[in-house]
């Protein structure tokens, strides 16, 4: 889940380089480094003089530490100047952060310098070979062995393509690369297996990428290398070689985002500007695919409605808060559509041997289109025969090439870690899944259908009032943060246990808030069916423990009154979310969320987890966090 940028061409390398880095850094900021070819002013193009790197490793400040210590360097060192760059930002998997680990990695001769994103799965025995060979390793990182690997295929061969084929040969797992040769100093070689990795060219400037805003700025026209694919990039010109070894122009798709909607708009963060973005996210999301009569039409869903109205099983397959995204869908399919629903975590669903056929149909959730694990789980889908449905917020990527059919969702880049805008957007996105399902089941009469869907364009305004409420919630925070212990002194930071509860579609809810806290606020959070808090977990309520209760209205409200009265009466303070002007919940409360009554139930998530979202924002802000860059945590996670 690194992030990696190049590019070759421009009078401007380092700063392309260290700006991109800055908009991945999101991707990964263990540590961050860049490699360039220079020439000397004057000299042919072929002479290249030196292949250099600089690395920092200072946490989430380490681009902009990198970019204060290039200084002036722009200008070149002395009487040198940039041709090609490469640059990275990790989040270690094999190695601790810091310097000798952080990438580029060079061979033992600094001819070949290398960044990668994924994971090498037999570096070891490479590793192992290649010592025996005498090749000496400054690193504890999987990644190392590719640039060594390089260099001996190199030294039989001065043809790059021959020893990226070679090492495609020999490399097992997933992984994106791109490598400077010191005697190519104007060509950037990538090359990509799962992993993310796209390359754009303008105005006579080749760029490399892993992640479309790391390069918004230069392009808007990309093309997403498929798997095993080398490209090779130079100044003017992109060839593809494929795996057949044919050489190809590659075809480029414009992208539609703009540089502005990757940054920050005014806002003091990602996480707050994303936030905001959601009734558009979701307004974006049904545009154009709801009927006047309230027929669904889902664009690039290649199933037809004779192929769903034969599947009489439906698996869901995510991570985060994108499994509780599915949750979500499974009350509202099993009700809707009539057909039985299992969510399953993505790293569990391959290995417990799932019984599918050509009659089950496998959802896919990813806001990436490329975590690893939803990835995989697809693949095995697809050996079996099952049908596989994706759904993902990235065009052209990975997952939409392993499926039968794609719903995107049109949430836009969302750049803080933690998901919110691209988690609503799902809801949205299967919640239409749901309902045409249903309709293509005749399950539903049209008028069912079309009370259903206008109940669902209410939602994008019902999701403003929400977050306007975001002044009361910070105040409820505030006042739940100078609370008193027994001892008189100020718990501030000491508020560490919370129980987040819910019933039916309050649950997934429970889950998603509590998720929230614990990536930004670093407080101890657990979400709970509220009806199984009696078997086992009452046991840690006592006075001082935070319960947040989901009670908007639902078929299960009277019960989930009961269980708050069962915190209530241990001492616990009970947060309550609850429907304006439902007085009955009001009083159980200690603190109350008041958000705005949901027309359908089974709606009440795309609301109710909003509120949740800045009740852990002020949380995290109180306790000085920065709320775009949860520690130890990634945006995409494209290693198993």
């Amino acid at each position: 889940m690194c992030g990696i940028v190049g590019v070759t061409g421009s009078k401007r390398v380092l700063a392309i380089l260290t700006s991109g880095m800055a908009r991945l850094e999101y991707r990964g900021y263990d540590s961050a480094g860049i490699a360039c070819t220079e020439i000397e002013s004057g000299g042919h193009q072929g002479a290249a003089s030196l292949l250099w790197r600089k690395r920092t490793c200072v946490g989430t400040n380490s681009v902009a530490r990198l970019t204060a210590e290039l200084g002036d360097k722009e200008l070149g060192d002395g009487n040198c100047c940039q041709l090609a760059g490469i640059g990275h930002v990790r989040w270690a998997t094999h190695g601790r952060p810091d310097i000798d680990n952080a990438h580029p990695h060079f061979d033992c001769n600094s001819e070949i310098a290398v960044v990668h994103n994924g994971i090498v799965e037999n570096y070891e025995s490479i590793k192992s070979q290649l010592v025996d060979e005498g090749h000496k390793f400054t690193s504890e990182t999987d990644s190392e062995v590719i640039a060594h690997l390089l260099e001996s295929f190199s030294s039989s061969t001065k043809e790059p393509i021959k020893a990226l084929k070679a090492l495609l040969d020999v490399l097992e797992g997933t992984f994106a690369i791109a490598v400077l040769f010191k005697h190519l100093p104007s060509d950037i070689y990538v090359v990509r297996r799962v992993s993310p990795l796209i390359v754009g060219l303008h105005n006579g400037i080749g760029l490399v990428a892993s992640d479309i805003p790391a390069i918004l700025g230069e392009t808007r026209q990309v093309y997403s290398l498929s798997d095993n694919e080398i490209a090779i990039v130079r100044p003017d010109s992109i060839s593809i070689v494929g795996e057949d070894g044919e050489v190809s122009d590659p075809i480029f798709r414009d992208i539609q985002w703009s540089l502005e909607e990757a940054e920050k708009g005014g806002f003091d963060d990602f996480m707050s500007k994303e936030i905001a973005e959601q009734p558009a996210s979701v307004a974006d999301t049904l545009r154009g695919r709801i009927t006047e009569d309230g027929t669904i039409l889902l664009d690039q869903e290649n199933l037809s409605k004779d192929q769903l109205r034969e599947i009489d099983k439906i698996f869901i397959v995510a991570c985060g808060s994108s499994f509780h995204a599915g949750l979500v869908a499974k009350y509202a399919i099993e009700h809707w559509a009539r057909v039985p629903v299992e969510v399953d975590i993505s790293s569990e669903f391959r290995y417990r041997d799932p019984i599918l056929n050509s009659r089950t149909l496998v959802v896919g959730v990813s806001q990436s289109g490329e975590t690893i694990d939803t990835f995989q789980a697809l693949k095995e889908a697809r050996l079996q025969g099952a049908k596989v449905l994706v759904i993902t917020n990235v065009v052209d990527s990975s997952m939409t090439r392993e499926c039968d059919a794609v719903l995107y969702t049109r949430a836009g880049p969302e750049l803080g870690v933690a998901a919110t805008k691209t988690h609503v957007a799902q809801m949205a996105a299967l919640y239409l899944l749901a309902i045409h399902i249903a309709q293509s089941k005749n399950v539903l009469y049209p008028e069912e259908s079309l009370e259903i869907v206008n109940h669902l364009r209410q939602v994008p305004d019902l999701m403003a009032k929400t977050i306007s409420l975001q002044s009361n919630i910070a105040d409820l925070v505030h006042r739940l943060s100078n609370q008193t212990t027994g001892d008189a002194q100020p718990t501030g930071n000491r508020c560490r246990r919370f129980f987040y509860l819910g019933r039916n579609v309050g649950y997934p809810v429970a889950l998603e808030g509590a998720l929230k806290l614990k990536e930004i606020s670093y407080l101890a959070a657990e979400g709970y069916p509220a009806g199984e808090l009696k078997h086992g977990p009452i046991a840690l309520i006592e006075p001082g423990v935070i319960v947040v209760a989901i009670a908007t209205r639902n078929r299960l409200w009277s019960k989930m009154l009961a269980n708050i009265e069962e915190v209530k009466a241990r001492g616990a303070t009970v947060v309550i979310v609850a429907g304006e002007g439902d007085e009955e919940s009001i009083a159980k409360a200690d603190e109350v969320i008041l958000v705005p009554r949901v027309p359908h139930p089974l709606l009440a998530p795309m609301i109710d987890v909003i509120a949740l979202q800045l009740f852990a924002y002020h949380f995290a802000l109180v306790m000085g966090n920065d709320v775009d860059r949860p520690r130890n945590l990634a945006k995409t996670v494209t290693v198993e």
